[in-house]
């Protein structure tokens, strides 16, 4: 009983195939979680770094291009190349306004310098004074001034310092860049421009650069002095800073370090401006702390919906191998009721357990009601076939009347001659009309009926009536439902050759249009209104065909509803004025798919 109860086997498959998994997945995800997001942590810093690096350096480029712009300057150009002979006030006038112009170019420019090379002369301006002509110590002697010279770029920027060296606490603290201004195209110095910048747009940068309760932010410049440090300890205690030595000797302009001295564990993420911009390093340290506590409480959170749904899907196996298997067996029961019925469905056994019974059972309802299905579909059938044909036979009688009508005139009026061909006319239409064992034709038997009928009109109407009809050879065993096109030009006697203009005229045309054949029925009648066309197309709809007591475009509704039912909706009947005068019905077919395919064999 063991081995064949299902409700056994599916408790230890599912527990197994559960628990193992569940299990596993708590494990690995302990113990990786921690590393993938100290990853994700890096990077997403080491990003951020980067940002806030182009974002430094577009703000120090902006401010060397307002020293570079001098360059540009003939007259300043001149005063340089001859600064101890350019005393006179328009040369004056002309420094003052260069040096007006770079002071509130920017915001956070407070002082500007120009040292002259030749005659120790000093230039300088601060919005707070005018622009001032002093002289100074040689500007060669200037370590700034020299470092300045022997860059690359010809720039130096020099670390956060009190104003004019003043170490009063009410001085201001200024970060200054200067560039030696040489005569182009030597490499002779005329001076050095120093700008003075306060820190304030430095420090709103760096601010957006870190958390400050949970992380470290520092600027540090390519010698190692801090341009910006978010720990005042770290400030205070410079020289005792390792890390800044690591970061400096380190190859990589950008990187991460793992660091466990000077009170600091955790993890250095760092990165380096370009050298035209100073070669400042931004460097951010995060704490393992930090780092850790974010793994360790999704690793907790993990572990929590782990163990949740290792709980809920060992209920869920319990309930289902409890629960599902005693609603199986009271399905058996039903079943073994619905077999009073007449069912006889041989198959092989799939087994001695419950699933195997079941299946047993089932199939035998499902022979059942594929039986059921065959008879109704079967019976759905022949309802459509005996639809068609009373469709059909509605044609005839009225066709009929109009058709003797004619031939007793003709006879009249022509004493015998005529008649033969009539009737024969007549005895081809009536013998293809009343033919109801053949539903779907080739087009050229419908053609030779259509002209027959209209052979008929011709006899009654003389010259009152003109026709044609235009079809290639290729499309003739094409195969249309029959009586498509009679109904058609019916109406058309009905209900528009009374009231047309000169002679009447009837146009048919068979073309392909793509996939599709077109056949188009043209009359010279009076059309039909706008709320008529809306009419007829709402009785096409509604399978209606009275109103007020009269049947009314029975012919057109008739053709309508053939071609749904032969070609399921594929095929369209359009009803249009002209343009000039009377009726335009256009019946579009798909070649494809032709009526006798839709329809079942009946023989």
């Amino acid at each position: 009983m063991f081995k064949t109860s299902i409700r056994n086997k599916l408790i230890i498959l599912l527990m197994i195939t559960t628990i193992l998994p569940f299990g596993t997945s708590i494990i690995i995800t302990y113990i990786h979680t921690k590393e993938s997001l100290k990853n994700q942590v890096v990077q997403e810093n080491s990003n951020l770094l980067y940002q806030g690096k182009v974002n430094l350096e577009n703000y120090i480029n902006e401010l060397n291009r307002l020293t570079l712009s001098l360059y540009n300057n003939a007259d300043f150009m001149n005063f340089m190349r001859s600064a101890n002979n350019s005393n006179n006030y328009l040369t004056i006038g002309i420094i003052k306004n260069v040096m007006q112009t770079i002071l509130y170019a920017e915001d956070h420019i407070d002082r500007v310098h120009i040292s002259v090379v030749k005659d120790d002369r000093v230039i300088s301006a601060s919005k707070r004074s005018n622009v001032v002509f002093s002289t100074k110590e040689n500007a060669m002697k200037n370590d700034h001034f020299v470092k300045a010279k022997e860059s690359s770029f010809g720039m130096y920027i020099e670390p956060m310092q009190k104003q004019n060296g003043n170490s009063n606490k009410g001085s201001k603290n200024v970060i200054t860049i200067h560039r030696s201004f040489t005569n182009i195209p030597s490499n002779e110095v005329l001076a050095f421009i120093s700008l003075e910048i306060k820190p304030d747009k430095i420090f709103e940068l760096s601010e957006n650069l870190y958390n400050s309760k949970t992380e470290e932010f520092y600027i540090l410049s390519s010698e190692g002095d801090l341009i910006y440090s978010s720990n005042t300890d770290v400030s205070a205690n410079l020289e005792k800073q390792k890390w800044i030595e690591r970061i400096l000797l380190s190859k990589e302009e950008k990187g991460t370090i793992e660091w466990k001295e000077d009170s600091f564990n955790g993890v250095m993420i760092y990165d380096q401006m370009a050298e035209s911009a100073g070669g400042w390093f931004l460097v951010k340290r995060v704490p393992y702390a930090i780092l850790y506590e974010s793994a360790f409480n999704v690793a907790k959170i993990n572990i929590m919906f782990g163990v949740v749904g290792l709980l809920l899907v060992i209920m869920a196996t319990l309930f289902v191998s409890l629960k599902i298997t005693s609603p199986i067996r009271v399905l058996l029961q039903n079943i073994q009721e619905v077999e009073a019925g007449n069912m006889n469905v041989q198959f092989e056994s799939f087994g001695k357990d419950e699933i195997g019974i079941l299946g047993f059972r089932f199939k035998q309802m499902i022979q059942k009601i594929n039986d059921l299905i065959n008879r109704e579909y079967k019976l759905e059938l022949e309802n459509k076939t005996n639809q068609l044909k009373v469709l059909q036979s509605q044609i005839n009688p009225h066709f009929l009347y109009n058709a003797l009508q004619s031939i007793g005139t003709v006879a009249l009026k022509n004493n015998v001659p005529q008649i033969y061909p009539l009737v024969t006319h007549l005895s081809k239409i009536m013998r293809y009309g009343m033919n109801t064992d053949e539903d779907i034709v080739p087009l050229i038997k419908e053609i030779n009926y259509t002209k027959a009928y209209l052979l008929l009109q011709k006899e009654r109407f003389g010259e009152q009536l003109e026709y044609s009809i235009d079809i290639d050879e290729e499309f003739m065993n094409i195969h249309v439902p029959k009586m498509i096109l009679q109904p058609i030009i019916e109406n058309y006697f009905k209900h528009g050759f009374d009231i047309r203009d000169g002679v009447g005229e009837i146009r048919v045309e068979c073309k392909k249009e793509g996939a599709d054949l077109l056949i188009s029925v043209l009359d010279n009648g009076a059309g039909v209104t706008e709320s008529r066309l809306e009419e007829i197309y709402q009785n096409f709809e509604e399978g209606t065909s009275i109103r007020n007591g009269e049947e009314t475009n029975i012919g057109l509704r008739n053709v309508y509803v053939r071609l749904m039912l032969y070609y399921d909706g594929l095929a369209t009947l359009q009803l249009k004025n002209h343009e000039g005068a009377g009726l335009l019905v256009t019946i579009r077919l798909p070649i494809s798919v032709e009526g006798g395919e839709n329809e079942s064999d009946h023989s």
